[in-house]
């Protein structure tokens, strides 16, 4: 009997402990500054977003020496050190170094209240070296970084940085390189190219085939969207290796870049149609189905192992069909195949469709402790995207009768961002083996499908159709 006590406290514990989402980190991330470990207050968080680590401006201000000022008002953040200045804006992907336009990775946010910044280009930009451990999530800031000397002839020292192989598949450009480099990257037109190139970057033996400044190229035969992809060494003195991708009638393309290790990744998102002009309702009520990830971005991994971005797919497919039979619904989706709108394009065409109801579909998972299950739903502080969540859930936790685990406010950037009324479905946990094969099954899908609707619906207060 007491050994069946303490293992209930056991669980109830476990419970309460483990993170309820799979974004959620479990290792707290340790910044090293000039070998010395620096000590974050209990409120200051280092995220990763996108394989990006920001760090909130206290730890740049107070840690790496920086003199920075906040303006509320504008959301711009501007550091300077020396005659060095670097002005960003949350929300925005364009950075000011000087008076030179920079693309980030990923744009400062706001997170519990404090502001985050994308650690490696502020630091690398201020002229600091920046190293990721990802195994031990350990992040190394070296404030002595010296640029490399040059001989009496105006030749740099041997310090030039070597690519070793360059590949594209799948979507991604994959350089493989001696050690980590910040490329820079330039778009040009007529023709449509993405210029990459590596400061301080030779070719290593893959230049050995090259002379008279010829160029390599890549096979991009199954690559519909690439018309070409060449490199060369662009500069001997210094060196620079330059990549230049040459797109075929793409309507956009966007781009997200990470380093790991030695390997660079570009990882490009081409859309081939510009995107439709806002339907004419005709006094419909105009609602966006968001099915969760996509593309490069797989989502969680269920308990066999099937990405997320599948059961989401699946699921929003099914509730767009049933939407487009109701008279009074114009529905509109942020996908319908197997690509990666990412989340702030996703909160955009909702906002510029002026949409009534936008519904993010997602799975849960919390691969630690998979006897975790149950159906919960998500808003964010707007009293008509509580009502749509309350309907939304309420119709879900009739049709699959999974474990109730409530309605909550969170604070996700789709819910968040978006002006009308949202909420965002976990509609199970897939890390748990009963949930899973509950959320795979076409039938429980097309319940779940139609508890959606019917919990929209109610919340626009339509009858059925005929």
């Amino acid at each position: 009997m007491k050994k069946s006590i303490m293992m209930l406290l056991f669980s109830a514990l476990l419970f309460f402990l483990i993170p309820m989402h799979a974004q959620a980190a479990a290792t707290q991330t340790k910044i090293i500054l000039d070998g010395q470990e620096l000590v974050l207050p209990n409120s200051v968080e280092v995220v990763n977003v996108r394989n990006n680590i920001m760090i909130p401006i206290r730890v740049v201000a107070e840690n790496l020496k920086f003199n920075v000022k906040w303006d509320q008002k504008s959301q711009n953040v501007h550091i300077q050190q020396g005659s060095k200045a670097i002005s960003l804006t949350v929300g925005k992907n364009e950075a000011f170094v000087g008076n030179n336009n920079v693309r980030l990775n990923v744009a400062p946010q706001m997170i519990k209240n404090t502001v985050v910044v994308p650690m490696r280009f502020v630091s690398e930009e201020m002229g600091m070296k920046v190293g990721w451990n990802n195994k031990d999530k350990i992040v190394t800031l070296s404030s002595n970084t010296s640029i490399p000397s040059k001989s009496s002839n105006g030749s740099e020292s041997a310090t030039t940085n070597r690519i070793h192989e360059i590949n594209y598949a799948n979507n991604q450009l994959i350089v493989t390189l001696d050690q980590e480099v910040n490329p820079v990257i330039t778009t040009l037109q007529n023709p449509e190219r993405i210029v990459v190139d590596f400061p301080s970057t030779d070719l290593g033996d893959m230049g050995q085939a090259l002379s008279g400044g010829a160029m390599g190229r890549l096979d991009t035969s199954d690559s519909p969207n690439i018309n070409d992809i060449r490199y060369s060494l662009f500069k001997n003195d210094p060196a620079q290796a330059r990549i230049v991708i040459e797109l075929n009638n793409v309507g956009s393309v966007h781009y997200e870049q990470q380093t790991i290790g030695g390997t660079y990744i570009l990882d490009l998102n081409m859309v081939n149609d510009p995107a439709p002009p806002p339907p004419d309702s005709s006094g419909k009520k105009i609602v966006v189905i968001d099915p969760g990830h996509g593309g490069s971005d797989p989502g969680t991994t269920s308990f066999t192992k099937k990405p997320e971005k599948i059961f989401t797919l699946a699921l929003g497919l099914k509730v767009q069909a049933l939407l487009q039979q109701e008279s009074g619904i114009e529905v509109i989706m942020t996908r319908e195949t197997d690509v990666y709108p990412t989340r702030s394009e996703r909160v955009k065409l909702a906002n510029d469709l002026k949409a009534d109801v936008f519904v993010s579909i997602h799975g849960n998972s919390v691969k630690a402790a998979p006897q975790v299950n149950g159906t919960e739903t998500y808003y964010y502080q707007r009293e008509n995207s509580k009502e749509l969540a309350t309907l939304i859930h309420r119709n879900l936790i009739k049709a699959l009768g999974l474990t109730d685990r409530k309605v909550k406010n969170g604070n996700y950037q789709v819910i968040r961002e978006t002006e009308m009324a949202a909420a965002l479905l976990e509609v199970g946990f897939l890390s748990n083996k009963s949930d899973e094969e509950a959320m795979m099954s076409e039938t429980n899908q097309h319940k779940a499908a139609q508890a959606i609707v019917d919990g929209i619906k109610e919340y626009l207060k339509l009858e059925d159709s005929e």
